[in-house]
């Protein structure tokens, strides 16, 4: 038995050995140069962009023996390539990847004696497995991890590098997983690998869709202003990057209503009542906000492993307001069509986009680049909570189980404002993991209060005023 790092208990570690494979090199992909800079500007903290998922396999279906697991990991090993593909330098000295045919990767099992505390104990796993950074280039993508009670296999655990795996992959890995555990088998494959994908954007094709991104972004960022948060309003705390969390029952009802309401999707809903705090709050008329894009619409890459997501640039103006009668509600046919054209132009070389922001910068004499970020994890294909359109006085009692509170901080991350959305129909997990210079510890709170407020009170027929979101932003106002 070998203990797992931190850990203070012993675990089995089981081999999960692979071979028949495809092997090869090829660039990285667009997805997989944007966060490979992204964990060059936040290392040595970078496993702050490591992703985790638990996969209960008690609850329904035969009981699950550790055999059965190391059988169902080597299929879903094999399954994607990404799983077993490593960062390499190519010959130019430029960074790539190579994918192996044959390996091995170890599963840390833990026994847990009480069944009540399984779940704790899966958790408390993937906390330890994700909590450091990975090897690049000589470790596997993904760490592994299971918990056993009584000879029983209770939840299987996978820590995720970034490069390897986006949010959405890593939901498609939980997914075969299951099948793969319940039926050995998880149906047809992606018919496009991440490798064969790397080597068409290196391409022609590649170049000129990259282009054609690229020239919505100038034009966006020449309507916005340099950036949102331009100047610290306050020493940096120490560490100097706090994370505050909402947790609310009301927000779900909310946004399902209001994007049924005005023929929106919900993250729209939420991104543009972000945009409008921020604008607010910074005192622009133009909101630039960074949400990331899943970049899987089409039907070749909605099943693959592989980081695609990349940063889409949606900028969205305030009204002119002279007589201050405009609402929040009023914003949001403008912003979903904004969303729509900014998630369209969201796949591009990192390269040629570092390039632009320099050039847009010397043009304009300061640093041009939005600082504010926003997204959404939750599942894009989602149908709205049953149960009709909430009133006023169910949202009121929603409300009042709202729990807000900073579960972390950091010493380095590459944004001033990070929003990340997370949850299901019954509760909404909002954290904001933002530079305590341009936003302290008690603007975090006020923007994550004012966000529910607007979205909330808009839903219950009385949107907030345009002229009226600064107020809400205040640290001493208490919440309605």
């Amino acid at each position: 038995m070998s203990p797992v790092a931190g850990a203070a208990v012993r675990d089995d570690v089981l081999a999960v050995p692979f071979a028949g494979g495809g092997s090869g090199t090829a660039p990285l992909t667009w997805g997989q140069r944007a966060i490979w800079h992204a964990i060059g500007r936040t290392a040595p903290n970078d496993h702050y962009f490591n992703l985790g998922r638990v996969l209960p396999l008690a609850d329904r279906g035969a009981p699950v023996d550790a055999a059965r697991l190391v059988d169902a990991l080597t299929a879903l090993v094999l399954r994607h390539e990404a799983l077993r593909t490593r960062l390499a330098e190519l010959p130019d000295g430029s960074p790539g990847q190579r994918l192996h045919g044959e390996g091995r990767l170890d599963l840390v099992v833990r026994d847990e004696p009480d069944p009540d505390r399984a779940g704790r104990t899966a958790e408390e796993l993937l906390a330890e497995l994700s909590g450091h950074r990975f090897g690049y280039a000589d470790e596997w993508p993904v760490r592994l991890g299971a918990v056993r009670h009584a000879g029983r296999i209770t939840h299987a655990v996978l820590a995720l590098c970034h490069l390897a795996s986006d949010g959405h992959g890593a939901e498609v890995l939980v997914r075969d997983l299951r099948l793969l555990v319940r039926r050995g088998s998880a149906g047809p494959v992606s018919p496009r690998t991440p490798l064969e994908l790397a080597r068409r954007q290196a391409g022609e094709a590649g170049r000129r869709s990259g282009e054609a991104a690229l020239a919505h972004w100038e034009r966006g960022l020449a309507q916005a202003p340099p950036t949102m948060f331009a100047a610290p309003v306050a020493a940096p705390r120490s560490p100097a990057f706090w994370t505050g969390r909402l947790v609310s029952a009301a927000l779900p009802r909310a946004v399902d209503a209001l994007a049924a309401r005005h023929g929106v999707s919900g993250s729209s809903v939420l991104l543009t009542a972000a945009a409008a705090l921020v604008a607010a709050g910074q005192g622009h008329r133009v909101a630039a906000v960074m949400p990331i894009a899943g970049n899987r619409a089409a039907a070749d890459r909605r099943t693959m492993v592989s980081t695609l997501s990349q940063d889409a640039l949606v900028v969205l103006p305030l009204p002119d307001d002279p007589a201050g009668t405009a609402v929040f509600t009023d914003l949001l046919p403008g912003a979903f069509a904004a969303s729509l054209a900014g998630y369209r132009a969201a796949s591009y070389d990192p390269a040629e986009w570092d390039a632009l922001l320099e050039r847009m910068a010397r043009e304009r004499g300061t640093e041009v680049h939005p600082y504010c970020c926003f997204n959404d994890m939750r599942l894009t294909e989602r149908s709205a909570a049953p149960g009709g359109a909430p009133d006023a006085g169910e949202l009121a009692r929603l409300r009042g189980r709202t729990v807000l509170d900073f579960p972390a901080t950091q010493e380095r991350v590459a944004c001033r404002y990070c929003l990340h959305l997370t949850g299901d129909d019954a509760e909404l997990t909002v954290t904001l993991t933002a530079d305590t210079a341009y936003l302290p510890p008690e603007a975090i709170h006020a923007h994550l209060r004012a966000l529910e407020e607007v979205v909330v009170a808009s839903a219950a027929g009385a949107p907030p005023r345009l002229a009226d979101l600064g107020g809400l932003l205040d640290p001493s106002r208490a919440r309605a």
